[in-house]
């Protein structure tokens, strides 16, 4: 496995390996005891698994709050999206900064995005479909959004953002100043 940080403390990028022929390829994606020994020691519970039709389909930027907060492995398994983690730990050196990845299905590559984050990413081509452990089950009451776009934070999710296909609760997300965290950098 091939692990880099990608410029916030705890946030991941964990390309495995592929052992490929004629017939195509092999590859581990998750082994407990290697995350571990990576110090992704946590117990995922949950599988969940999105595909998006359009390109500049955003998807957040998603919390569960605790109790509820997850801690994800995102991989793409077919197309290509830009990933995005916010810190939004209270006290944290890095509290409003972000780190983005580009995933792709071709690449392998995963992102290892910690509780105590925003999450969120744009498509970059059509059908593209994102599957994600989580370490904590979905609770509706914890569920939250921060405004993908927010100027506060700077992120730049590129030109298919101009005009991105949104859900409804993400439309309608809380701006950043208008976010209260509910999480503490000193629990973490």
């Amino acid at each position: 496995m091939q692990v880099d940080g990608i410029g916030l403390p705890g946030v991941l990028s964990i390309t495995p390996r592929r052992f490929g022929d004629d017939r195509g390829f092999f590859s581990e994606t998750y082994n407990k005891r290697a995350f571990a020994e990576l110090g992704v020691d946590l117990e995922f519970i949950q599988d969940n698994h999105s595909m998006s039709v359009e390109v500049g389909t955003v998807r957040g930027l998603h919390f569960q709050a605790p109790p509820f907060a997850q801690a994800k492995l995102v991989r793409v398994i077919r197309g290509r999206i830009y990933d995005v983690a916010v810190d939004a730990r209270v006290g944290s050196p890095n509290y409003g900064k972000h780190a983005g990845l580009e995933l792709t299905a071709e690449g392998g590559e995963q992102l290892f995005v910690p509780a105590g984050f925003l999450h969120g990413f744009i498509t970059l081509e059509p059908n593209t479909e994102v599957v994600y452990k989580v370490d904590n089950y979905y609770s509706c009451e914890h569920d939250g959004a921060v405004r993908f776009d927010d100027p506060d934070l700077g992120i730049d999710w590129g030109p298919h953002a101009a005009n991105p296909a949104l859900s409804d609760k993400d439309a309608a997300a809380q701006s950043w100043s208008a976010f209260s965290s509910p999480f503490d950098y000193s629990k973490s």
